[in-house]
């Protein structure tokens, strides 16, 4: 188990390592662009010199190239790694592919979710009509050949022209309506 243990921290730290190790080798080849513009400098001091030294010029130019070289190739480098990243490639230490598996799903939750909602809202539209569709059918079972309805009448109150509500003794009392006398 100790071993398991070591293991691990073993593997973290090396992946805790690798980005520290890339932001050295990205600071080494900030040290070698400075260097590459201190040698670009000082041969072009020595050409501008009305006597200027072939071996000095030769050496600042060579270490100038040597060194562009060394810029180019780190810096391709490391744009490759980058371009791994970008795409989506499985790689050490990346939480990208994790992220981007969580957000679809939250997408697809909330797109289900959505979709419920308004299920049930068609269902409660559908309950509405068809309560209101079985009332009809029994108000229309009810009501007789004759045109009379097995229903007892619904008391009315009659409104006077004027459009005031009338009085209390002008409504019928509801016993009458009962069909009992």
């Amino acid at each position: 188990m100790n071993s398991q243990f070591t293991s691990f921290i073993q593997r973290a730290n090396t992946i805790m390592s690798a980005p520290m190790e890339r932001l050295t080798a990205l600071d080494s080849v900030e040290k070698d662009i400075l260097s590459c513009l201190q040698s670009a400098g000082q041969a072009l001091v020595e050409l501008s010199k009305e006597k200027p030294s072939q071996k000095q010029v030769d050496a600042h130019t060579s270490h100038f190239l040597k060194t562009l070289n060394h810029v180019e190739l780190e810096t391709f480098k490391h744009i490759n790694y980058l371009t791994q990243v970008s795409t989506g490639q499985a790689h050490e230490g990346s939480s990208y592919a994790s992220q981007k598996i969580l957000q679809m799903a939250w997408h697809r939750s909330e797109h289900a979710r959505s979709k419920v909602v308004e299920l049930e809202r068609m269902k409660t539209q559908m309950m509405v009509m068809s309560a209101g569709a079985a009332v009809a059918r029994q108000n229309a079972q009810a009501i007789r050949p004759g045109g009379t309805s097995s229903l007892p009448p619904t008391p009315t109150s009659t409104v006077p022209p004027t459009g005031f509500p009338a009085t209390p003794q002008s409504v019928p009392p509801p016993s009458s309506h009962l069909g009992t006398n």
